[in-house]
């Protein structure tokens, strides 16, 4: 018989190894449906799947909870937005090696703007993960030769820094429940609402096709990522250590790597690999010495908002 312990380990491995899978799953899904589309879809069922956990906390919302809510869903959206757009141009591995880099971006964007200190093992994260940014996305012959998908995802990163410094800002104000269904509700509206402002543009022409792929990646990113990944998070914490947990949630771009490399989507060489294990190292430093949350996506615990 395992312990809990060890059972709570290996629900955080696994909770690591759905968000991993789900770059995979996103990049081969965007053949099928255009990118506000699918962000469009994915979050509106997810936020169908929120309105029905957290019915209790949202019968009691007042407009300040809804309003805070809305304000990091904002910054949700961008995140997926820049994330989804990025993968069409990038690999899933480099994809989710980028968005990780969130995490050290949060005590830089703190100590830039709100002046906060932070310790040195957070500053060598820092720089670890930055040298590892350019290893991974540079190639050898410079500047010319990036691919136009690693700076979009980029752009996912700093978006999601500023989610989780959002979070860290109201999740003490507000249950948890509000905050969870407003943030996934707004990327929705915003995705749907701005679908045919971008096709008008013609920045972006809509598109889906209900192919097998397309709703493999809408369940598995709406009901796995989202609902099952954070509900296994949230017990797994109850009986294990932060530490545990941090570097368990860390391989979440490990996994995302793995898969995409079983699957045939890439290989990598020695420069993608170092370039990958300093961004890692980076992360492991900020998520066990800084302030942030050890996992960007999460709106923090589901189960503590549905008591």
């Amino acid at each position: 018989m395992l312990s809990q312990r060890v059972r709570a380990d290996l629900a955080l491995g696994f909770a690591s190894l759905i968000w991993g899978a789900t770059f995979v799953v996103v990049k081969d899904a965007l053949s099928d449906i255009s990118v506000f589309a699918y962000i469009a879809v994915r979050f509106s069922l997810a936020a169908v799947v929120m309105a029905a956990i957290f019915w209790r906390p949202l019968r009691r919302s007042n407009a300040r909870a809804l309003w805070s809510g809305a304000q990091i869903g904002v910054f949700m959206f961008g995140g997926y937005l820049f994330q989804t757009a990025g993968l069409k141009f990038t690999t899933p591995a480099k994809a989710a090696f980028i968005t990780g880099s969130c995490v050290v971006l949060v005590p830089l964007l703190l100590a830039l703007f709100a002046r906060q200190r932070i310790r040195a093992g957070v500053w060598a994260g820092v720089g670890a993960a930055f040298v590892g940014l350019y290893f991974l996305s540079v190639p050898p012959g410079g500047l010319r030769g990036l691919n136009r998908g690693d700076p979009i995802v980029f752009g996912c990163a700093i978006m999601f820094a500023l989610h989780i410094i959002f979070i860290g800002r109201y999740v003490q104000r507000h249950s948890v429940g509000e905050l969870a269904f407003m943030q996934v509700a707004t990327t929705a509206f915003l995705s749907a609402a701005l679908l045919p402002a971008v096709a008008a543009a013609g920045w972006e022409r809509p598109r889906l096709v209900w192919s097998g792929t397309v709703i493999s990646a809408v369940l598995i990113t709406s009901i796995g990522s989202t609902v099952v990944g954070f509900s296994f998070q949230t017990w797994a914490q109850q009986h294990t250590s932060p530490s545990h947990t941090a570097i368990l949630i860390s391989l979440e771009p490990v996994f995302a790597a793995i898969t995409s490399r079983l699957l045939g989507r890439e290989y990598f060489g020695a420069r993608t690999l170092a370039g990958a294990a300093l961004i890692l190292a980076g992360i492991l430093l900020a998520e066990l010495l800084g302030p942030a949350p050890a996992a960007p996506e999460s709106p923090e615990p589901v189960a503590r908002a549905v008591e």
